[in-house]
């Protein structure tokens, strides 16, 4: 992995610099200011629009509010009214999305060189942001120039710092902080998984939580083609593969090609004392050779990611999508099924025709041996104040049960 980038800015009248760390990928703010207690919401919601990042110097639990007010400010924000069309609407809530998470980005937190925050009443995140970012590296990387304003008297809307402000190694989002304590006590806590018999599964933070456990029930009811031998293709925090062993399968080959994931599986199925059965292994897709049950949870919307976990939900172009289905045939057994479990969100959307899914199997040389359905039971699919809630209302998530073309069943 590339060292994170420096930015830089001026704080009292003196240089400084930090590590920049941001999972979506923003890029380092060109401006930062400093802001604090006195700081008011309406003057950090401006700066923010503008793109000028606020490093705070002040008390962190004002930090949260502060966070809130700006918030408050994007949800008063005249709307314009939803478009019929449900592929425009998708596309214009992405947007607004990611102009929300541009904005509430912009007010940020110090961490020093062992990760934790050197302000008044911050909370201990050394644990949430080492399994997060890894160790903390104390050599900072080659600097990115940024806008050197920083000063209060710059901004006009703080105090000026103190010249023994605390240096500080590393700068992130107060908005992805927050998230990452949320996902710390989310691994810590565990996602209660009832085909596992109430067992938990325990995601780490960049790896899709299995909190939507309809697609689960799914793999727990389908009939098993074999017991001997199945491959879970991009396993994730290893549910799946769990769920197939706990269900008798000897041997299951999970797969995935992120190092986070592949951590997370392993730590769950040695948690769920099913270690033995599942191997786990990098591969992007297929591991070599053939299998009697191939099961793969593809991301369910053909469009951009903009973080790390969004690649659980987006598929640009389809390419796993895609990529699962070309290469099923070649990795089954004779009398072998590929287990693909899809919503059907992307057709509600307009993003995906059915007929162009139907249409993939059959170039793929692929039949369908059956289907099992199933309706969302998650709260967005019953908030009609959702911009999709049409959409998601009418959504089904199916396993397809595919095999061959030809073969002897």
């Amino acid at each position: 992995m590339n060292a994170p980038p420096v930015v830089e800015w001026t704080e009292a009248g003196r240089p400084r610099s930090a590590r920049w760390r941001s999972e979506n990928g923003s890029p380092p703010p060109h401006r930062i200011v400093i802001a604090d207690d006195r700081t008011r919401a309406d003057d950090a919601y401006k700066l923010a629009c503008e793109g000028t990042a606020l490093l705070w110097r002040g008390d962190f639990h004002n930090a949260r509010q502060l966070l809130t007010a700006m918030a408050r400010r994007i949800d008063r924000r005249p709307r314009k009214a939803p478009p019929a069309d449900a592929t425009q609407a998708f596309h214009r809530h992405r947007a607004a999305q990611n102009q929300r998470a541009r904005i509430l980005g912009m007010l940020l937190i110090p961490l020093d060189a062992a990760y934790a925050v050197p302000l008044h009443r911050a909370p201990d995140v050394r644990e949430a942001c080492t399994r997060a970012y890894g160790p903390a590296e104390p050599v900072p990387a080659e600097p990115v120039p940024a806008e050197a304003s920083g000063t209060a008297e710059a901004s006009g809307t703080a105090a000026e710092a103190e010249d023994d402000a605390a240096p500080a190694a590393t700068l992130v989002s107060l908005r992805e902080l927050l998230a990452l304590i949320g996902a710390n006590e989310w691994r810590k806590k565990g996602v209660e998984i009832p085909a596992l018999g109430g067992d938990r599964i325990h995601p780490h933070y960049g790896v899709f939580s299995p909190a939507r456990g309809e697609y689960v029930d799914l793999v727990a009811e389908a009939p098993l083609p074999s017991q001997e031998l199945a491959f879970d293709i991009g396993t994730g925090t290893g549910v799946l593969a769990s769920v197939l062993a706990r269900r008798g399968v000897r041997r299951v080959v999970a797969t995935d090609q992120d190092p986070r994931a592949l951590a997370c599986a392993r730590e769950n199925t040695e948690r769920l004392g099913v270690a033995g059965q599942v191997e786990v292994v990098e591969a992007d897709l297929f591991p070599p050779g053939r299998a009697p049950l191939v099961v793969c949870n593809p991301p369910w919307v053909p469009a951009k990611p903009t973080s790390p976990v969004e690649h659980a939900v987006y598929d640009p172009g389809n390419r796993m999508l895609h990529g699962f289905l070309n290469g099923l045939a070649d990795h089954l057994t004779p009398d072998g099924e590929g287990w693909l479990i899809l919503s059907d969100l992307a057709e509600h959307l307009g993003l995906r025709p059915h007929a162009e899914l139907l249409d993939a199997f059959t170039k793929a040389g692929l039949t369908i041996l059956g289907r099992l359905d199933i309706t969302p039971r998650h709260p967005r699919a019953r908030d009609s104040s959702d911009t999709l809630h049409a959409a998601r209302a009418a959504e089904v998530t199916s396993l397809w049960r595919l095999g061959q073309r030809g073969s002897d069943r």
